[in-house]
């Protein structure tokens, strides 16, 4: 962990407790009964067996904050166990991100967008909304108040919300992966560069798929991950394809399902097939028995779960037909 101070035995308390948690998740077989249940109503009950709130009688904007309450309380509870904050913070980080996003999507816009903010970041929506209409930003981090800058003046230059999107990505990666040094745990630094890897690969995928060129992902590229992704991009760019690039990388079966998703087939098989690749790095963590690792597989599995469970219930509530959500829904 950070230096000599954190030892993983000081995780011994908090990874028993995400052990014990675990094993009241949402999976696959509850997935399923949910999905198959006769009602919304009956589904959103089922979800009460995991700790949420009932939301049988929400609608869908009702549904979203009540997921992102339950996630927020998560965090809250982790933070008050974890010997390094920073572990919490990782997963905080990207509502930050989020936050920014929809400010500046909304000063673009001239529109009042923050009731689209998250309360799950490391700053309180209020304080964050505060500090970006004074251009104080002194409760923000120095690299996502540099990154707010760049991002609200190429908005305001271009008009172009996908350029600032692009600018707000690049450092939130950065300070993911600042964040992994600082702690020095392995796991979390490779979780980062594998999420960094991913972004890119789907970069690449919508980079052909619209039809642009390669100075198109340079602007979408993030850092620190572990594959060459300008070599992937240039491949994939000029039609050669991602099999030769990602062969002997963890994403080395996810190249098929890019090759059709960049013909035209629906994003959804790549996607899953990223999502593997996460999923079976998480799963590593069940050999250690406790350390940052578990922490970290556990908020990673906290997010998917909510996830599913906006899908389903969302579904649910439209009418979705239930082998299409089974399907979404696919290991």
């Amino acid at each position: 962990m950070s230096g000599s101070r954190i030892k993983d035995r000081d995780y011994l308390a908090v990874s028993a407790t995400v052990r014990a948690r675990e094993g009241k998740m949402l999976t696959r077989e509850k997935k399923e009964r949910m999905i198959d249940a006769s009602s919304y109503e009956d589904a959103a009950k089922m979800l009460t067996e995991c700790g949420y709130e009932d939301m049988s009688a929400m609608n869908a904007t009702q549904i979203e904050e009540a997921l992102s309450k339950h996630r927020t309380r998560i965090f809250y509870e982790i933070e008050e166990l974890v010997p390094e904050r920073e572990v919490v913070d990782a997963f905080r980080l990207k509502y930050d991100y989020h936050n920014a996003k929809v400010l500046v999507k909304a000063e673009g816009a001239n529109i009042d967008g923050e009731y689209l903010m998250s309360d799950s970041g490391r700053v309180p929506p209020k304080e964050f909304a505060e500090a970006y209409h004074t251009r104080d930003y002194r409760c923000l981090s120095s690299k996502l108040s540099a990154a707010l800058e760049d991002a609200r003046g190429v908005l305001s230059r271009t008009g172009n919300s996908q350029l600032a999107d692009f600018i707000l990505d690049k450092a939130y990666f950065e300070e993911l992966q600042e964040m992994g040094e600082r702690l020095y745990c392995p796991f979390l630094a490779e979780y980062t560069a594998l999420s960094a890897d991913a972004a890119n690969l789907s970069a690449v995928v919508r980079t052909v798929r619209m039809g642009r060129d390669f100075d198109f992902f340079k602007k979408a590229m993030v850092g620190g991950g572990g594959i060459d992704a300008e070599k992937v991009a240039m491949s994939a760019i000029s039609g050669d394809g991602f099999a030769q690039m990602l062969k002997g990388t963890p994403f080395e079966q996810a190249a098929s399902a890019a090759e059709e998703a960049v013909k035209g087939s629906k994003l959804a098989a790549f996607e899953l097939s990223i999502q593997k690749v996460m999923t079976d790095f998480l799963r590593k963590s069940v050999l250690t028995s406790f350390g940052a690792e578990s922490v970290i597989a556990y908020l990673a599995a906290v997010e998917d779960e909510i996830t599913a469970a906006r899908m389903i219930l969302t579904g649910k509530l439209s009418g979705i037909d239930s082998r299409l959500l089974k399907e979404r829904l696919s290991d």
